[in-house]
């Protein structure tokens, strides 16, 4: 008799997990809308020798408090989790900045300082594996520094190219778990939430990257990614009350301001 109510509690254990699964709220596609969302980023350029440069940058993909040093003369320099990077000084007041990574183009950004020296404008554009681009035109402020490029900079405004709009599939896994695929950049997170790490997948996903996570509530979900031991940020995933907008909050390790995105359900 024992016997045959535990078999009953494990049947319907199950199937409360199946229905869950089949209606998770969270399921579905998911589109970028770049005017509600607001792109925040912060970077400091130090010199370390003669044209030698470290510079931390708050990047798409690699995340935030990441540093590089490179010499500036336009040529590809081993940098963090397995990319190039490469700085061309074109003018004083003008730089190129490239990363890769196996030879691939992961971003390009054309860094040009205001007369006075006291804003940064960056035109940057990043490459998808795809080949589709995602391009922002960046201001920031000096924060420290007097000078040149090196100093502490903020962005003050922010711009999406409205061609960058981004899309991504939600889909159940695993009983309470849920997928994350962009098909633009072929990248696949499956993931269960239970603060486990579970790798991302992709032709340019940083090596090592995993995230963990657990559900706040039914409309609510928190996120841990790292690279390695090293944590990148994290994220809150909150669903709206009618189900049709999803906001992302993604808190970088180091950047005082959050970047928020808002997707509307397609």
């Amino acid at each position: 008799m024992l016997k045959r109510a535990f078999q009953l509690m494990v049947v319907a254990c199950l199937a409360t997990a199946t229905l869950r699964a089949a209606t998770d709220p969270f399921a579905g596609k998911w589109k970028l809308n770049p005017s509600k969302s607001k792109f925040t980023g912060q970077m400091k350029v130090q010199v370390v020798g003669p044209n030698k440069y470290a510079i931390t940058f708050v990047e798409l993909g690699l995340g935030s408090g990441v540093t590089d040093t490179v010499v500036a003369d336009g040529t590809d320099q081993p940098a963090m989790f397995g990319t190039t990077l490469s700085v061309t000084i074109e003018k004083p007041d003008a730089w190129k900045v490239v990363r890769k990574r196996s030879g691939h183009t992961l971003l390009i950004g054309i860094w040009k300082l205001s007369e006075d020296g006291r804003t940064l404008a960056d035109a940057f554009t990043g490459y998808r594996a795809d080949g589709s681009t995602l391009r922002r035109d960046y201001v920031y402020k000096r924060t420290a520094g007097t000078s040149g490029f090196p100093g502490t900079w903020e962005s003050a405004s922010e711009e999406v190219d409205s061609d960058s709009a981004y899309e991504f599939q939600i889909e159940p896994y695993q009983g309470d778990g849920l997928s994350f695929t962009t098909p633009a950049g072929h990248e696949i997170q499956n993931m269960r939430f239970d603060g486990k790490d579970y790798p991302d997948s992709g032709p340019i996903v940083s090596p090592d990257s995993a995230s963990s996570g657990r559900r706040l509530n039914e409309h609510t979900l928190e996120m841990t990614d790292r690279i390695k031991d090293k944590v990148m940020d994290s994220r809150e995933i909150e669903l709206s009350p009618d189900l049709k907008t999803l906001t992302i909050t993604i808190r970088p390790v180091g950047q005082n301001k959050p970047n928020i995105l808002v997707f509307e359900r397609q």
